[in-house]
């Protein structure tokens, strides 16, 4: 897909003439009732042609959605039962729906009431590109902060040679944190994720646990 629009360029008119035709794309996760019932939405929002694709994990390609988004030409309006089963993430979503922008094609979330093609629509798309942003530079920061936290605990930067008790120790006090996934441990530790679950049998256990750390000098 092409890059996304900046922010300010989702609250610009587009398209600036719509053809009325709309497109749906109706995604599952099974299929049966749920995608009945979400194409049987897609018709009496007055689809004109409706694609169904299974919905993928976050990592899969998506051959199902990118050909829907394909055919619908300038003017059309590119139709999804809800927000929840378009976008993997709120910056995928965003970048979606400013590629079809770029090409002149509106967008709608039935469930959400939710479009382009109106002046509020387009005012919270904006909101969502800037909360996008937000939640970029907040990963970066927290990722330039594993060096700096490995260093303060006295773990040299770079894969170890070896996991001694240190470091176990270390994953063993980060690991009950919500906000520590263990893809962040590992590389603040500079190990792989198969090593921790390796020398931590009891990992799932520590993760299940969730429990916030204590503050400096609590009991």
């Amino acid at each position: 897909m092409n890059a996304p629009l900046e922010p300010s360029g989702l609250l610009a008119p587009s398209p600036a003439v719509l053809t009325g035709i709309r497109i749906g794309c109706a995604r599952v996760s099974t299929g049966g009732q749920e995608l009945d019932r979400r194409i049987g939405a897609l018709n009496a929002a007055g689809c004109r042609r409706i694609f169904s694709d299974r919905k993928s994990g976050k990592n899969d390609p998506r051959p199902g959605l990118e050909a829907c988004h394909a055919f619908p030409a300038p003017g059309d309006t590119f139709v999804v039962p809800s927000l929840d089963r378009y976008g993997r993430s709120l910056q995928d979503l965003v970048n979606m729906v400013a590629e079809l922008r770029e090409r002149g094609i509106g967008f709608q979330s039935l469930h959400e009431a939710l479009g382009t093609t109106t002046p509020g629509g387009r005012l919270i798309f904006h909101v969502f590109a800037a909360l996008a942003e937000c939640i970029r530079e907040l990963v970066v920061a927290r990722t330039e902060e594993g060096p700096a936290a490995a260093r303060a605990r006295g773990t040299a930067g770079g894969r170890p040679t070896a996991v001694d008790e240190d470091l176990i120790r270390a994953a063993r006090d980060m690991l009950p944190d919500p906000a520590d996934s263990v893809t962040t441990v590992a590389a603040i530790l500079g190990v792989s994720v198969g090593t921790l679950y390796n020398h931590l049998p009891d990992l799932r256990e520590l993760r299940n646990s969730r429990a916030p750390r204590q503050s400096e000098g609590s009991e």
